[in-house]
Order: C-alpha cells, then sequence, then structure tokens
C-alpha cells in the first residue's frame, strides 16, 4: 500500500533522490511501462513502414503529414490543462485522508468522562468506543475496496467483534433505502446521556464535549461518504485524458526523423532514438498516472490508504485507552530537576554537535556607540523648525510631511467646523474689520450686507425650515457645545435675512472704526460679532482672517439701558486659542447696554430672539 521512504531523504546529501530512482514499487515505471511499450510499438512500425514500404510519390506525402503534425502539435495546451487537473486531484487527495476518522481524542474523553471501576464502568466504555470502531468499519467498507473484501457482510462484523447478536439483529431490522454507517452513532449518543443520567458522567459539560467530539468523527464520516459520491466531473477527466493522448498520437508522426537529403528544416539528422520525445511522454504520460493513481486513495493501488491497518490500530489503541488504563496512573515522583531552576537535559555523543544556544532575536547583538545610545530632547530648536523643508503643495509634491501640529479638535468642534467650512463663500475677497474703543476687531453685520437675491430667497427657504422643526431636530442641536438657555420660548423676528458677507462691506461700513459700541433699540437688526482684540494674530496667522463664518443670532430679549451708576455690560467672548475647548472671556463696557445676544456658528441660519431682562447686565456669546 502506502510506500513510505522520509528515512531516506531525511538528510539533504549527494544522491538522496537519485536513489530513490532505483525503487519499483509504487514507481513510475511500475505504473507507465505498459503505455511506454505501447508507444514504443506504435513508433517505430511507422518509421518502418515509413522507410520501407513507401514509394517515393507515398513517401513526399508522408513527408507533408509528419511536418503538418510536427507544426500543430504546439496548439494541445496539454501543459495548462494537465497541470490543473493533477493539482485539483493531489488537494482532493490530501483532503480524504485529513477526513479519515481518528478515535485517538474520543478514547481520551470516554477514558476520563466516564467514571466507574466497577463491571457496569467498564461495560459502558468498551461499548461507547466500540461504537464509535463500529462506525468508521462501516463507512470504510462503503467506500474501501480493500475493507469491503475483508469484511464482505454485516455477518463477519459480528464474527470480527465490531457487533454483538442483538445489535446486529437491531442494525438489520431497521428499514431504509440508505447507508446506515450512521446507526452507530446515533446508539452513542444515547448511550452517553443515559450514563449521565445513571451518574457515570458528572456533568453536562463533560457530556457536552463527548458529544462534541462524536458530531466531529460523523462529520468525517459523512465528508468521505461525500468524497465517495461527488466525484471529478467526468468531463474534466475526459478533457486531460484525450489532450494527452491525442498529442502522442501526433507525436507518432509528427516526430519521425524524415530523409535528411531533402533538407527539410529541422531535420538535419536522422536519428534512430528519438530521446526527446520519449522523454516528453515519459513526463506528461506520467504526469497523467499520478492523477489516475490519487483520484481514488480507498483503493488497492501502491500508494493508496492503508485501510485495513487504520481499522486494527483504531480497535486495538481505542480498547486499551479505555479499559486497562481507565484511572491506571503511576505514582506521583519527583523529577530529577526538582531544584534545578535551569535544567539542562543531556546530549548523546551522536547529538552533541546539534547543541545550540538560544535564539535572542536577529537585532540582540547590534553594537552601537556610546553617543548614538545617548537620548535626543523632544523639542526641535527654532533653526530646526524653519529648516524644515518644502511644505504645502511642493512638499506633497515631494512626499513631505509639514512639523505644524494639527489643532485638536472634539466631535462637536469638528462638527461645526465642517459646516461653516461647506458653505459656499466668495473666495479671494479681503474682509472689512475694524476695532472698538478697547482695540477689539469687530466686524459689523446689517440687512443692507446681503448677498444677491437668489441667495436671500434661498436663506429665507432655510430659514423657514428651521422655525417649522421641533428643537431636536434642527441643525447644530447635537453639534453645539452644550449651553443653558432660557425656559421661555424663543420669538423669532418678523423677518429673517440672511448674514452678511464680511466681503461686502462699503466704505460707510468702515468710518465707524474706533468708535465704541452704541445701544440697540427694541426689534433693530443690527448686531456685532466679538472677535479676538489681538489684531497682530492675523498679521501672523493670515488663514485665521480669511476663515469664512456664519453667524446665528438669537436676540433673546429686550432690555433697557442700564443705570448710569450699573458697574457695565458683561460680554462673553469666545476665542479660539487651538485648543478643543472654548474658552470664554468676560469684558465691561461703559455706557449703554445693547441687547443681549447669543451667537452660534451653525451653517445657514441667523436668527434673532430677545432674552428677558435679567438684570445682570447684557451678555453676547459668540461662537
Amino acid at each position: 500500500m502506502t510506500v513510505t521512504y522520509t528515512s531516506k531523504v531525511a538528510n539533504a546529501q549527494l544522491g538522496s533522490f537519485s536513489r530513490l530512482l532505483l525503487c519499483w514499487r509504487g514507481s513510475i515505471y511500475k505504473l507507465l511501462y505498459g503505455e511506454f511499450i505501447i508507444f514504443l510499438a506504435c513508433y517505430y512500425s511507422i518509421r518502418l513502414i515509413y522507410r520501407l514500404a513507401l514509394n517515393s510519390d507515398q513517401q513526399l506525402q508522408f513527408e507533408k503529414l509528419a511536418l503538418y503534425c510536427d507544426s500543430s502539435i504546439q496548439l494541445i495546451p496539454i501543459s495548462f490543462v494537465l497541470g490543473f487537473y493533477v493539482t485539483l486531484v493531489v488537494t482532493r487527495w490530501w483532503n480524504q485522508y485529513e477526513s479519515l476518522p481518528w478515535p485517538d481524542r474520543l478514547m481520551n474523553l470516554v477514558s476520563s468522562v466516564v467514571e466507574g471501576k466497577d463491571e457496569h464502568g467498564r461495560l459502558l466504555r468498551r461499548t461507547l468506543i466500540r461504537y464509535a470502531n463500529l462506525a468508521n468499519v462501516l463507512i470504510l467498507r462503503s467506500i474501501s475496496a480493500a475493507v469491503y473484501k475483508r469484511f464482505p457482510s454485516t455477518l463477519h462484523l459480528v464474527q470480527a467483534g465490531f457487533m454483538t447478536r442483538a445489535e446486529h439483529k437491531l442494525f438489520e431490522n431497521l428499514e431504509g433505502p440508505h447507508n446506515k454507517f450512521w446507526v452507530p452513532w446515533v446508539w452513542f449518543t444515547n448511550l452517553s446521556v443515559k450514563a449521565w443520567k445513571g451518574g457515570r458522567i458528572r456533568d453536562t459539560v463533560l457530556l457536552q464535549s463527548l458529544l462534541k467530539e462524536v458530531n466531529t468523527l460523523r462529520t468525517h464520516c459523512g465528508r468521505l461518504y461525500a468524497y465517495d459520491w461527488i466525484s471529478v466531473p467526468l468531463v474534466y477527466t475526459q478533457v486531460v485524458t484525450v489532450a494527452v493522448y491525442s498529442f502522442f498520437v501526433a507525436c507518432l508522426i509528427g516526430r519521425q526523423f524524415l530523409d535528411s537529403t531533402k533538407a527539410y528544416p529541422g531535420h538535419e539528422l536522422d536519428l534512430f532514438v528519438p530521446v526527446f520525445t520519449f522523454l516528453q511522454f515519459f513526463f506528461y504520460a506520467g504526469w497523467l498516472k499520478v492523477a489516475e493513481q490519487l483520484i481514488n486513495p480507498f483503493g488497492e493501488d501502491d500508494d493508496d490508504f492503508e485501510t485495513n491497518w487504520i481499522v486494527d490500530r483504531s480497535f486495538q489503541v481505542s480498547l486499551l485507552a479505555v479499559d486497562e488504563m481507565h484511572q491506571n496512573l503511576p505514582p506521583l515522583e519527583r523529577d530529577i530537576y526538582w531544584n534545578d531552576r535551569n535544567p539542562h537535559p543531556p546530549y548523546t555523543a551522536a547529538s552533541a554537535q546539534s547543541r545550540r544556544p538560544s535564539f535572542f532575536g536577529s537585532a540582540y547583538d547590534i553594537s552601537m556607540d556610546e553617543e548614538d545610545m545617548e537620548f535626543q530632547p523632544n523639542n526641535k530648536s527654532e533653526e530646526e523648525g524653519e529648516s524644515s523643508g518644502p511644505t504645502g503643495i511642493i512638499g506633497r509634491f515631494l512626499g513631505l510631511q509639514s512639523h505644524e501640529q494639527p489643532t485638536k479638535m472634539n466631535s462637536k468642534t469638528h462638527l461645526l467646523t465642517h459646516r461653516r467650512n461647506s458653505l459656499p463663500y466668495k473666495a479671494g475677497h479681503a474682509k472689512h474689520q475694524f476695532n472698538d474703543h478697547r482695540g477689539g476687531l469687530m466686524v459689523p453685520e446689517s440687512p443692507q450686507y446681503h448677498g444677491d437675491q437668489e441667495d436671500s430667497k434661498v436663506w429665507k427657504l432655510k430659514t423657514d425650515d428651521f422655525k417649522s422643526s421641533p428643537q431636536y431636530d434642527r441643525s447644530g442641536y447635537h453639534g453645539a457645545p452644550e449651553m443653558s438657555l432660557s425656559h421661555n420660548p424663543m420669538v423669532f423676528p418678523p423677518e429673517s435675512s440672511m448674514p452678511s458677507r464680511l466681503d461686502n462691506l462699503t466704505d460707510q461700513d468702515m468710518a465707524i472704526r474706533g468708535q465704541s459700541l452704541n445701544p440697540q433699540a427694541h426689534g433693530a437688526k443690527n448686531s456685532f460679532e466679538l472677535l479676538p482684540e489681538q489684531v497682530s494674530a492675523f498679521k501672523e496667522h493670515p488663514e485665521v482672517s480669511n476663515e469664512k463664518r456664519k453667524i446665528v443670532e438669537f436676540n433673546l430679549a429686550d432690555m433697557p439701558d442700564a443705570p448710569e451708576n450699573h458697574p457695565g455690560n458683561v460680554h462673553t467672548q469666545l476665542r479660539d486659542h487651538g485648543d478643543p475647548y472654548l474658552d470664554l472671556e468676560n469684558r465691561s463696557v461703559p455706557g449703554h447696554c445693547p441687547p443681549l445676544f447669543l451667537h452660534i456658528a451653525l451653517p445657514f441660519i441667523r436668527l434673532e430672539s430677545p432674552m428677558p431682562n435679567t438684570g445682570l447686565g447684557c451678555a453676547t456669546s459668540t461662537l
């Protein structure tokens, strides 16, 4: 059966594989010598007919036919078709071997799970493992010719000890048109549950592990049954066979050596033995024979599986494990390395050369100078920052990265920034700005600084949608920072307009540069957004001044003018310091108190709502 030559090629040395060419059992010579003899006989018969039996005209026609066959023989894709077919067959062959039901794991579970050293416990364990072996024999008897010849009927299984008389009678009384190799597995599961109910299996966890292993072996048996039932498609086998044999039929004529005196191309020599044609037959026909032998490994070929040996080994080992070895343990003793923290098992003289030190890694022995091992400071100097190389478009083109630290953002500020940047602004226009009496940078907003008429219509439509939607459905409700609002309902102005664009300021607006804030009357639509005071920051970072913003204003209340002796108006200004969290700064502006506004940067809405008088002055929040 199986030809084992592993020990002969354990060491790679001169002639390791060459010595295998002298083996006969399971060799290619044993498989191919019949076809090769037939090919030789046919080749030399045609040669003798061409040389001796044909006249000159007939020889000329044969030579034309030989040249045509030799030129057309390359059209047969024999290497492609045969290579894929043999790969499929070898993969299928190894998968069938991995599906063989070995009972080793099951016998370990039965020996340890089913308790009791009395006669009933021993009977349970032996019966359970015998059912497993009976199921294996039944499936192998169905697919292997060697096992079927050994057990041609179920009575032979009774005589061999795999089945009792009562079990055979019950097995034969089960009527059904299908293979009954699965019956012993059903007996095994039912007997396992009965043993658990009788207290022989301690708990359900052990029972579950036992049944799980049984189902695994049942799956292997079913897989073997499927491999035997579903073969490689017949058409594929036929195509490969026809391709190989038609190739060599064409070689019988096309590879003939023609008359060298006629100077045919490629026929300058007139040899008696076509060496490379014979080698080609040896390779391709031998390749087909490999697939022919491996397509069904449960036969009686030299390299087929030793199924009868598998039956004997499984039965003997499993009964030994569950019977004599059950709770038969050697005494516990201290090993010879009991007090040795680093044991070293000895080597013999023949194996001393294989002793090797432990491997610590390929980078373990790298040597470095002491200067290279010193840590460097993490903060880079200004000179390194200035000479960091090109950035921007050129840097991205060259694959360089900027050394600037990205601005930290949380989920709320990221959402607001995304919506703010998604608004369609006009790029490339300068922004007109002016300072208040305290130096703070201010941007006036008024209905007179509106965009074109089409944008106003779109803005009014979005504002109406905002009014009609519930508060939790409005844009920015989940994205804006949490802020305590008044319990009074929100009041909208009679007219809603789109916020002014920063690039549409006129010269008249610039005339108020340096003036202080004026009080705003009830219902006024003019408002101011407080921006960072330091204008120098915009000079150092021009991207801040070019940033496009949209402001949503809620005029929450109309408030009367503050008394003269009031300490001042409180303005809350949110300033961007590069931190994801907003920084609130309280300011006092002497003079009159404008209405309190809540400025929220939302994508497309500008609303105003008066805030009731709280007596604390004015608070303007800009987001």
